[in-house]
């Protein structure tokens, strides 16, 4: 029996121990500010990219992004 095998038996809930994989509310704190930075980290990075591909004009702008760079199209002054 492995390492693998001595894994797998810890994880069997015992008497002395029914929940053996728990964990402390400061750790799932720590754990869930680290995921929250993390995906605050991929949405600005997406955000930047989208930018930098709008200035190129390698990307598309929506009808927000269009508003918000070029408001002068909806502009209906001068019809």
């Amino acid at each position: 029996m492995g390492a693998e095998g001595e894994e797998i038996a810890k994880a069997i809930p015992t008497a002395d121990n029914p929940k053996p994989n728990r964990i402390t509310p400061s750790q799932f704190l720590s754990w869930k500010r680290q995921k929250d930075e993390e995906a605050s980290a991929r949405k600005a990075e997406a955000a930047r990219k989208r930018a930098e591909d709008i200035a190129s004009g390698a990307a598309q702008m929506n009808g927000r992004e269009l508003f918000l760079h070029e408001p002068w199209v909806f502009d209906n002054a001068h019809y």
